[in-house]
């Protein structure tokens, strides 16, 4: 991998480029994936011949194989290939490799580079739902989600505390991020304007589940799932049920989306029709 200092500048398609051509999403499972459906939406509704298919892999060398063999113009990475697809990338942006994941890849001229779209998808849906500068967020998880959580976070001004179930791994983040932590037993003696759960417990379809008993929520003013599918996670009924206000994952999903097309594709992406067509297969009809 090329680890010069790659900046996240867009690289601009050629005219002929932009009406079409292939992109699919990696990993493994991917049944339960709505990146096809809201992808294929916006090409439909730009009036796109684009395609985007679903290749599903949990081998990060087949999967940049496929990208070069079927000429694919960009890629969505998911689980578990996100940090393994890296070292085959000819570059990598600045923030994916602060992150150490990568969710998007453009092909031009040849070359494959690496972008993580995380974490400007959860500054953009926070900055409308709530704002970030000044506030304090409980980011609750260690993985990938949450390191890309502290580090846009920390860019837009916010002030994140890391609480993770294993105090080492939350250590360690804090660590690397140079912010506070505490272990998720601990989390009652914490004070802050929103707490962000990045972990995938609650998602479908294990929808009984929940990262916090329901008595640890009273004190947070607002709670957000990065959880999409369900809307309304365990996790935010008994949030709204003790008074907070609730954000589903959907709109940061939808904005991590909209920046993967826009580097594809250099084009505005059409952001509502993307949000309707995920809230339409997932039986909601707007709003979180």
């Amino acid at each position: 991998m090329n680890s010069n200092n790659y900046s996240s500048t867009r690289p601009a398609p050629t005219p002929d480029q932009e009406r079409g051509g292939l992109f699919a999403i990696f990993g493994n499972p991917l049944g339960q994936s709505l990146s096809p459906l809201m992808h294929n939406a916006a090409f439909a509704e730009m009036g796109l011949t684009a395609q985007y298919r679903v290749c599903q892999t949990g081998n990060a060398a087949e999967a940049v194989r496929r990208i070069r063999e079927m000429d694919l113009r960009g890629a969505s990475v998911t689980l578990p290939l996100k940090e393994t697809v890296m070292p085959f990338l000819d570059e990598v942006d600045r923030n994916a490799r602060e992150i150490g994941a990568v969710n998007t890849i453009v092909h031009r001229d040849g070359r494959l580079r690496g972008y993580n779209t995380d974490g400007p998808g959860l500054v953009r849906d926070l900055e409308e739902w709530f704002g970030i500068r000044g506030k304090t967020f409980i980011v609750l998880g260690a993985g990938g989600a949450a390191r890309a959580a502290l580090l846009s976070l920390l860019q837009a001004g916010g002030t994140p505390v890391v609480v993770n179930r294993t105090p080492e791994r939350a250590e360690a983040l804090a660590g690397r991020f140079g912010c506070r932590w505490v272990p998720t037993a601990e989390i009652g003696r914490l004070q802050a304007d929103c707490l962000i759960n990045t972990t995938p417990v609650g998602m479908f379809p294990e929808t009984d589940r929940t990262p916090l008993p329901k008595r640890e929520l009273a004190r947070f003013s607002h709670v957000m799932d990065m959880i999409y599918n369900p809307v309304k996670t365990r996790l935010l009924r008994e949030a709204g049920a003790a008074g907070c206000i609730v954000r589903s994952g959907v709109g940061m999903f939808v904005h991590q989306g909209a920046e993967q097309f826009r580097l594809w594709t250099g084009m505005e992406p059409p952001r509502e029709r993307m949000r309707q067509a995920v809230l339409e297969r997932l039986g909601e009809n707007g709003g979180d």
